[in-house]
């Protein structure tokens, strides 16, 4: 079945907008950023994969031999077959911005306001793309590998909210 998907969307959008690897039998479909939406899209609309299970990103910075910054990986399943495939697509600064996925599945929302709470990845066409861990006011993004593990002392600018005594 994947093999099949996988052919169809080689036909659908032209050999230049994917390459496939598998690690662990796990099946990654890696995508240019700007084919990323169409290739998610054919596969919820034409191929069943009706559920994003998980929306993420990765950081290359020290990684050996890498060449993009940032990845974002969507892992989608189709729930009747149980076939999954993670799509990877790479950016760099200061092109950090993708389409929202959110069209397509309603859970992207939160996991979409992650990402870029956490990395600064944008997503157009967002809804309500608001920090969702960080308060509003931090300027910086704490998983990426550049980010201090202490931090930079941004504590003692956060807004500290009190609870009202009953």
């Amino acid at each position: 079945m994947i093999s099949e998907v996988l052919a169809q969307l080689g036909q659908d959008l032209g050999a230049d907008a994917q390459r496939v690897s598998e690690f662990r039998g796990n099946t990654r479909v890696h995508v240019p950023p700007a084919k990323v939406f169409a290739v998610l899209q054919s596969l919820k609309e034409k191929h069943g994969f009706d559920m994003l299970v998980d929306l993420t990103a990765v950081d290359y910075l020290y990684y050996p031999d890498a060449t993009d910054r940032f990845g974002v990986v969507y892992s989608v399943l189709n729930v009747t077959t149980g076939d999954r495939l993670f799509v990877r697509t790479l950016l760099n600064e200061p092109n950090l911005k993708l389409p929202s996925v959110f069209s397509l599945w309603k859970g992207a929302d939160w996991m979409e306001r992650e990402v870029y709470d956490m990395y600064g990845i944008r997503f157009e066409g967002h809804p309500n793309l608001l920090r969702i861990l960080m308060p509003q006011e931090f300027a910086a993004y704490p998983l990426r590998k550049d980010y201090p593990l202490r931090g930079r002392g941004e504590r003692h600018n956060f807004p500290v909210i009190t609870r009202a005594e009953s």
